[in-house]
């Protein structure tokens, strides 16, 4: 007991014991002037915003609080010093994490709320931590761009190694296509009127959002001009005509246009169903082969 009390007394003990009661007074701290917005703020972003800021300021205030009395611990610097060499080998992984979340940081590869495929995964980023980017995974077994309700843990080493794919940093619309099957004999004038005239309407606020986003990335980036109104294509096949809608359309919104489009082609089509046909895979016979049958096989011919 008497051993205990002297180790307690002890200078190095009373500067660890005074380290540690700073560490945790600042821990409180932080999450004192945290709990109010989390409590009273509406806005999603910004709570997760304000919970990143302090949980970085924790990290960096234990950081410094252990490097202020790591002067006065010489023998926790002397043991650190001795074996990081170690720890830096078997942590490589982490280590890389932890640089990739610089990166990331830094360099704006993603940020929260973009769409992204990273390390062969697609999905929408929900957090970036420092070893890890969670993302809310969409695709696999679900057509479209629709979320699978899984989420998924990716390395933040993963963007030295791999091509990062965002869908919604810079210019958060992409191009998108259907394909239409016209009969032959339809009148493939009016189709095509028609289909143009649909999808214009359909993406037309959509249209003059992406003609503005892309007048803004033009700036930072050498690009040529593209083509941001719909193009209505026609291709003849030996079944039918074929008619190739390319539109631009928000990142998000890919699935639900297509529903449009194709609702209000589907109910143009059929104010006009003396002109235009949809077409559907048939399989004609032309000719039949003569059939020669022999009703006495017993006779001789």
């Amino acid at each position: 007991m008497e051993s205990i009390w002297v180790m307690l007394n002890s200078p190095f003990a009373q500067k660890l014991l005074i380290a540690g009661s700073w560490l945790v007074i600042f821990i409180i701290i932080t999450y004192v002037l945290q709990a109010p917005i989390n409590k009273f703020s509406l806005d999603q972003g910004m709570r997760y915003r304000s919970n990143k800021i302090f949980s970085y300021i924790r990290y960096l205030g234990s950081v410094i609080i252990i490097l202020v009395y790591s002067t006065q611990l010489t023998s926790f610097a002397i043991f650190w010093g001795a074996t990081g060499a170690g720890i830096a080998f078997s942590l490589q992984e982490v280590i890389a994490s932890i640089a990739g979340w610089a990166a990331i940081s830094a360099g704006n590869f993603y940020r929260p709320g973009d769409r992204v495929q990273l390390g062969g995964m697609r999905g929408d980023v929900i957090d970036i931590g420092f070893i890890r980017t969670k993302l809310m995974e969409i695709g696999e077994w679900i057509e479209a761009d629709l979320h699978t309700g899984r989420i998924v843990l990716i390395a933040n080493s993963y963007v030295f190694k791999e091509p990062v794919l965002n869908y919604s940093s810079s210019f958060p619309f992409l191009w998108d296509e259907i394909k239409i099957p016209v009969r032959h004999g339809s009148d493939f004038q009016l189709a095509k009127e028609i289909f143009y005239r649909v999808t214009e309407e359909v993406t037309a606020e959509q249209i003059e959002k992406a003609r503005q986003s892309w007048k803004e990335i033009t700036k930072n980036f050498v690009m040529e001009q593209v083509q941001i109104a719909p193009q209505v294509t026609m291709r003849i096949t030996d079944n039918w005509l074929e008619f190739t809608i390319r539109y631009i359309v928000d990142y998000k919104q890919r699935r639900k246009t297509r529903d449009i489009l194709h609702t209000l082609i589907l109910e143009q089509i059929e104010k006009v169903a003396d002109q235009i046909s949809i077409a559907s895979t048939t399989i004609a016979i032309v000719e039949f082969p003569r059939l020669s049958v022999n009703q006495n096989p017993n006779k001789e011919s």
